[in-house]
């Protein structure tokens, strides 16, 4: 799958978290591109089985698309916070944590989710849990 394609994702995802229903004027609102550009990309998504769009425009994700969008979600969560917890300032921990997500391995992803997780637990805190 294209990082795009995970972005559109991930974004439809984390505006159902906002919004009761997603509409493709929303996806473009919140990442500022062009309304020809999400409708391709909606289209696409939606001839790959990732997303649902009704009669009134409202777009879902699928049970894969759903998927997905929260693997992205979560590598986004861990790996930005992890970033400001190292001393990088949120603004770059957030941009350098959205491109990471795509590129890493799933492989790397647990090890470094692995390693978070042992660092907390050693200092006595809870770890930060991800939505799910």
């Amino acid at each position: 799958m294209h990082e795009s394609a995970e972005n559109y994702l991930e974004t439809i995802l984390m505006l159902s978290l906002k919004v009761d229903q997603v509409r493709s004027i929303d996806i473009v609102n919140e990442l500022e591109y062009s309304k020809p550009s999400v409708s391709v990309a909606m289209k696409n998504l939606r001839t790959k089985g990732y997303i649902e769009v009704d009669t009134d425009g409202y777009i879902t994700l699928t049970d894969i698309g759903q998927k997905i969008a929260k693997t992205m979600y979560e590598r986004h969560i861990v790996i930005s916070g992890w970033l400001i917890s190292l001393g990088v300032d949120k603004k770059t921990a957030l941009e350098d944590a959205c491109k990471m997500e795509h590129a890493m391995s799933e492989k790397s992803f647990v090890a470094i989710k692995k390693y978070i997780e042992k660092k907390t637990h050693a200092k006595g805190a809870k770890p930060q849990k991800t939505r799910s």
